[in-house]
């Protein structure tokens, strides 16, 4: 998935993060993609550039935004902002993505 080819005003995201998120949780995942990614650009920003993370540390802060954690975390591989070391151990921000849309 190449993210960068998704763009959005404020307005969209505003109203985006209101429709799906309540108190801070994400109620559902919607179905359009370019919702999708705002959605998990925001989340990219619950962890910190140039830190790697075990699997537990991104569940853990996953799980307190959605059940399924493990589809948050696997659309954040598949959405490229995230990287993980192949055996899947080690996690950290791929800074070539977010730098421009924190």
């Amino acid at each position: 998935m190449y993210i960068k080819k998704f763009t959005f005003t404020e307005v969209e995201r505003t109203k985006t993060m209101e429709a799906f998120f309540k108190d801070g949780i994400l109620k559902e995942l919607p179905s359009k993609e370019k919702r999708k990614v705002i959605i998990f650009l925001e989340l990219i920003k619950k962890f910190e550039s140039g830190v790697t993370y075990s699997e537990k540390e991104v569940n853990e802060r996953l799980s307190c935004i959605y059940a399924d954690f493990a589809l948050l975390r696997r659309y954040l591989i598949d959405y490229q902002l995230l990287k993980r070391s192949k055996d899947g151990r080690d996690y950290w921000v791929n800074e070539d993505l977010t730098d421009d849309k924190k």
